[in-house]
């Protein structure tokens, strides 16, 4: 499940949401821009930052197998 923290444009993401892409679905159309794919596993303190809304993807729970 994915959780949106709308004061700090924080959004914490599990397996479920891989792979990820921001914008998310659904997101208003203001809030629109070139979709673009993160790697929240790509480092030690698994998150990613969106290069274009700033946006920090933080990812929760249990990593997936096989997944590098």
């Amino acid at each position: 499940m994915t959780e949106i923290n709308e004061n700090s444009r924080t959004v914490e993401v599990t397996a479920h949401d891989l792979p990820l892409a921001c914008p998310r679905p659904g997101a208003p159309l203001w809030a629109r821009h070139p979709r673009v794919f993160l790697d929240v596993l790509k480092n030690h303190e698994a998150n990613a930052a969106c290069p274009y809304c700033g946006t920090l993807y933080q990812f929760t729970g249990e990593r997936p197998k096989g997944h590098h």
